[in-house]
């Protein structure tokens, strides 16, 4: 996929055919080193690290100046300063970065009303039905551009295509500071030659297993028969990426109800860095917030995980499901592939960790899918007998599997 510092940005021609890429991804360009700058625009140009500035802190966000050097955000402050001596490091403003927030997606309704926030810094436009007030979609995608510096002095890329998936593509593939329209007629082509890891849902682990069986870009995945890839990750999971990787993504844009969210978090005696301690109470964790959504009848589209390091920053990672889902299974497993995402090559932490939280938003009403990689009815009707077991005896009725060797071991 696109490298952080840009360097491969790839951007549209003034004549590229827009017709049906009437999904706009809009994504703010190094959001919270950006707003930064609004209040240090003498900075502009320099190597920039937000973050706390101590030996055990981790980077917030980096301008595409400092990425320039290798610096990413969750990288330890102490490597990213070896990588940039020559950074300034400033320190973050969370009610900063809500404020521009809430200004960028004011600014997305006045495109379009059909606005979906998919983070902080990103959303999706559905710009279908906009023709007449604004234009064709790369006009609407332009001009979405322009009203958001006016307003807040900060840059977005977009991309603009057919689906939700390759909209999201194409504005990554625009960073910094651009638009790439990708033609419906070209979707294909776009999408074969990116790495596998491009797909939605594809983590380390998954993309591990494709790629012992040959399967390293997308263009493999749209290529391998469906029952080879049913065997080699599931069912479900092979028909979802198999459409993707074959340009097909029937997802709608989604105007979102105030947001809502539920979620559940706990803080270690001790700092820790232990895998299975850490493993335990992330499953611990996403099988309460999983039974909370069935209780309430409700489903989630997105899980986040929360960590609080031994230096007290925090840092945030967040998935997206392509169904909503309330199973305890899906919300595990999404929550372990984020937690994986925070170690380095050699599998270790930064530093270790204080506290540590899942949480399910962009809620919406059951029932919807309760397992998003569904392998048949069997696992719903489990997690419902779960449930009804722990109305009538209690929480600990019943726990996941994997919780009791280290209950019955007394950790």
């Amino acid at each position: 996929m696109s490298k952080q510092d840009g360097s491969d940005r790839l951007v549209s021609e003034a004549d590229v055919d827009d017709a049906g890429a009437v999904i706009l991804h809009a994504d703010l360009d190094a959001f919270f080193a950006s707003v930064e700058l609004l209040e240090r625009p003498e900075l502009r140009g320099l190597p920039v690290i937000v973050g706390h500035r101590t030996p055990r802190s981790v980077v917030t966000a980096a301008t595409y100046e400092a990425r320039a050097f290798g610096v990413n955000s969750a990288m330890p402050m102490a490597t990213a300063l070896h990588r940039c001596p020559s950074a300034v490091v400033v320190e973050p403003h969370f009610e900063r970065y809500r404020h521009w927030s809430r200004v960028f997606f004011d600014v997305c309704r006045t495109i379009t009303p059909v606005v979906e926030e998919a983070g902080i810094d990103e959303g999706f436009l559905d710009v279908r039905g906009a023709g007449l007030a604004v234009g064709s979609p790369k006009v609407a995608a332009a001009l979405l551009r322009e009203r958001v510096r006016a307003a807040t002095g900060l840059v977005c890329s977009v991309g603009a295509a057919g689906t939700k998936f390759v909209a999201k593509l194409a504005s990554s593939r625009a960073k910094p500071d651009g638009l790439l329209v990708v033609p419906v007629a070209d979707t294909r082509a776009f999408l074969r030659p990116l790495p596998v890891t491009a797909l939605w849902g594809v983590g380390a682990r998954t993309a591990e297993v494709l790629r012992g069986r040959a399967i390293s870009t997308i263009g493999d995945v749209a290529d391998t028969p469906i029952a080879s890839l049913e065997r080699a990750i599931g069912r479900a999971q092979a028909a979802r990426l198999h459409d993707l990787a074959n340009g097909r993504d029937p997802r709608q844009v989604l105007v979102e109800r105030p947001e809502k969210s539920i979620g559940r978090e706990v803080t270690f005696r001790a700092d820790t860095d232990d895998d299975e301690v850490l493993r335990r109470e992330i499953v611990a964790l996403a099988d309460d917030v999983a039974s909370r959504l069935r209780r309430e009848g409700l489903t989630t589209r997105g899980i986040s995980l929360k960590v609080r390091w031994a230096d007290l920053s925090i840092v945030t990672r967040a998935s997206a499901f392509d169904r909503p889902s309330a199973s305890g299974r899906d919300l595990t497993e999404a929550a372990l592939e984020l937690a994986g995402a925070l170690r380095d090559r050699d599998g270790r932490l930064p530093q270790r960790i204080r506290l540590i939280g899942v949480r399910a938003d962009r809620l919406e009403d059951g029932p919807g899918s309760v397992a998003l990689w569904d392998e048949g009815e069997a696992w719903t009707d489990a997690e419902a007998a779960i449930d009804t077991a722990r109305a009538r005896f209690g929480r600990d009725a019943l726990r996941p599997a994997r919780l009791l060797r280290s209950r019955d071991s007394g950790q």
